[in-house]
């Protein structure tokens, strides 16, 4: 069964039996040139997942009142319906260059039921690209319609909720002057990690990133096919040269961001992230991220082990000279 929920009447009548609270829009989808808006039900369940993507799988085989219904709106009606949603306001956003502990440092804080972590929502990146897929939008209208996107998924859900962190996908660093505008006075993380090691993470598994075309070229800054001109190792390297290059220029002028290396350790880095961000941490919350800081982020039943590559392609070279100046950077802040 499809709901069509195409105008706000409708919705109305439709929200009288089932209500918006819970309610998350979850992707986008262009029909004859026309952008729907598709939504889900999280039936009360918190978010605890390593990746969003994995949440929206789990919330669809749920069963509950609405788990045949697929409800589709206009996009432009996801502004209408969210004033009145008892949502927590972000407590701050983590930006990453990919394979450097984000993913870690997000399960640690949803040990917390104080805590709603969002670790790459896809509806996210959805409406930060639209720019670049639909002709009509520019960054104005995305970031209104993201404000009001992370009213839905900061829903409070518990009564404890009192903090959201926002964890970006990787690329969402190039999308730092709109994010910054939106919220100015939120702290931003800036993880990285050295260039070597999130270089060959990508060769044993790769992200959507690391491939040319996958994601926008423009998004990265890339001109004229430049793209076209680079093997997959130069692309991927390039890549990292261009989130350290972004983030020295932000590290230089924007003192409510902070700047965290990987091999800090997890705990360290989770106790200055806390600091940052006014995060109380008591020794029962410590000891539990202490205990989930032990496994692999990705997988929570295996214990993590990891072996740090050596060797160092010429084709890092620039990459790795940015990711010493940014390291030198964070030592004397």
């Amino acid at each position: 069964m499809t709901q069509k929920l195409t105008e706000p009447d409708h919705f109305n009548k439709y929200m009288d039996n089932f209500p918006l609270k819970n309610w998350i829009p979850y992707k986008l989808v262009n029909i004859n040139g026309q952008v729907e808006c598709h939504w889900l039900d999280t039936f009360d369940q918190p978010f605890a997942e390593p990746f969003f993507d994995e949440t929206i799988l789990k919330y669809k085989t749920l069963k509950g009142k609405n788990g045949a219904i697929a409800s589709i709106s206009d996009l432009q009606l996801l502004n209408e319906w969210a004033d009145n949603l008892p949502d927590v306001e972000p407590t701050a956003i983590i930006f990453h260059i990919s394979r450097c502990g984000s993913t870690l440092v997000s399960q640690l804080l949803a040990t917390s039921n104080e805590c709603i972590v969002l670790p790459e929502v896809p509806f996210f990146d959805d409406l930060l690209r639209l720019p670049y897929q639909y002709p009509g939008f520019n960054a104005d209208a995305t970031s209104g319609l993201l404000k009001k996107a992370l009213k839905y998924y900061g829903q409070k859900k518990l009564e404890s909720e009192k903090r959201l962190y926002i964890k970006t996908d990787s690329w969402h660093i190039f999308f730092y002057e709109q994010l910054r505008w939106l919220y100015p006075t939120v702290p931003f993380v800036l993880m990285y990690r050295k260039p070597n090691e999130v270089f060959n993470s990508h060769k044993k598994l790769p992200g959507i990133q690391s491939v040319p075309g996958l994601i926008e070229p423009c998004v990265f800054g890339f001109k004229n096919g430049e793209e076209t001109q680079c093997n997959l190792d130069e692309y991927l390297a390039t890549v990292l040269e261009k989130y350290l290059g972004k983030y020295l220029q932000i590290i230089k002028n924007d003192n409510r961001s902070l700047l965290v290396n990987y091999n800090e350790g997890p705990m360290p880095v989770m106790q200055k992230i806390a600091a940052f961000t006014n995060t109380p941490l008591n020794n029962y919350s410590l000891s539990i991220m202490e205990e989930r800081s032990r496994y692999n982020s990705k997988k929570p039943d295996e214990v993590f082990s990891e072996v740090a590559p050596i060797n160092i392609p010429s084709c890092l070279d620039n990459a790795m000279e940015l990711y010493y100046l940014l390291d030198e950077k964070r030592k004397n802040i």
